[in-house]
């Protein structure tokens, strides 16, 4: 989307400067410089999050199981409500609809989780490894509940029958073409705002892997797909192998 096609949906919408800026993330200062053409080159992640707030839109489908509301205002509960075959995520109160995985996503999240769940077991580890789907209350507040790819929880009492109360240690994202602008941006500002201490971005489309590892002051560190990649968390003695999962990465990237 240019920035010319977001200026007319800014203005379809009605949305104010404040509110571009609240809802997608980027300072105000510059969704200001953007739209009035003082920047006519923006950053790449800043173009991403803003195109996700024009063109995400949550789609809802009709139930009398809840009330739709405005977008902005959904809750837990209204979550809670919903019909069992409709998989969203919702994120300060809007809903994003979550299509399916495709089996080759699966494979690339369980081989990610099973390499994992091995060094966790193979040491006598405390912390507990999780694939999706598992509801994880990021905020323990009532706006947000998510479902990352792959994730470790090594605080015990965050967890509840239901799912996770509060923030995990350390999420994956496996990129998919429907959740890309989702989990480059939205997703990145909320796990690290709500205390995941380690948020990786696996992108078969682009063969990279992007590492936030929050305590520290280098970052994002980009990777390759073809070496060994160490887990902060584990002061690096975790180090997860994708060469095994080249095949997989080739075709989901080829879209077949």
């Amino acid at each position: 989307m240019t920035i010319q096609e977001m200026k007319e949906k800014k203005q379809e919408k009605g949305y104010t400067y404040a509110q571009i800026a609240e809802l997608s993330g980027v300072p105000l200062g510059t969704v200001q410089k953007i739209f009035c053409g003082e920047t006519v080159s923006p950053r790449y992640d800043t173009l991403l999050a803003l195109e996700a707030l024009f063109t995400e839109q949550p789609v809802m489908k009709e139930s009398s199981a809840y009330q739709v509301h405005a977008q902005g205002s959904y809750t837990i509960e209204d979550y809670r409500s919903l019909p069992d075959d409709q998989r969203v995520e919702l994120i300060d109160g809007y809903f994003y609809e979550m299509n399916s995985p495709t089996i080759y996503h699966q494979f690339i999240a369980g081989e990610i989780h099973r390499q994992i769940a091995g060094f966790i077991m193979e040491k006598g580890g405390e912390c507990l490894p999780f694939i999706a789907p598992v509801d994880v209350q990021l905020d323990c507040d009532e706006r947000t509940m998510v479902q990352p790819d792959v994730g470790i929880l090594c605080q015990r009492d965050k967890m509840r029958r239901w799912g996770i109360y509060g923030a995990p240690d350390f999420l994956i994202e496996v990129i998919s073409p429907s959740t890309g602008r989702k989990d480059y941006t939205k997703k990145l500002a909320k796990y690290m705002n709500a205390g995941v201490r380690e948020y990786w971005i696996l992108d078969p489309y682009q063969s990279k892997l992007l590492v936030y590892f929050f305590e520290s002051e280098v970052c994002p560190v980009i990777y390759g797909l073809d070496q060994p990649v160490p887990v902060n968390i584990y002061n690096g003695e975790l180090k997860i192998e994708f060469t095994n999962l080249t095949q997989w990465f080739e075709i989901e990237a080829q879209g077949k």
